[in-house]
């Protein structure tokens, strides 16, 4: 009989060593969690668990990354 996942995909965590987090999967085994300032991580669940604390904080919103536009090459003056 399958158990339900400790954490819930979306579910807000706080972690001891890096801090706020959304679940991005939970199985029996492992948590993979994208914390705000260190990526996406994966943990053995049973290790991690004493480590994570339900958090009720609203979910980040998405930051999108900033194209770098190329500048236009320098054209040569007319003569």
């Amino acid at each position: 009989m399958a158990s339900k996942p400790a954490f819930a995909t979306g579910a807000q965590v706080e972690h001891s060593k890096f801090g706020l987090g959304s679940v991005v999967s939970c199985t029996d085994e492992y948590i993979v969690i994208k914390f705000d300032e260190h990526g996406e991580k994966k943990f053995v669940l049973s290790i991690v668990l004493p480590a994570l604390k339900k958090s009720d904080r609203q979910p980040p919103a998405e930051k999108r990354r900033a194209s770098k536009k190329k500048a236009a090459p320098a054209t040569a003056a007319a003569e």
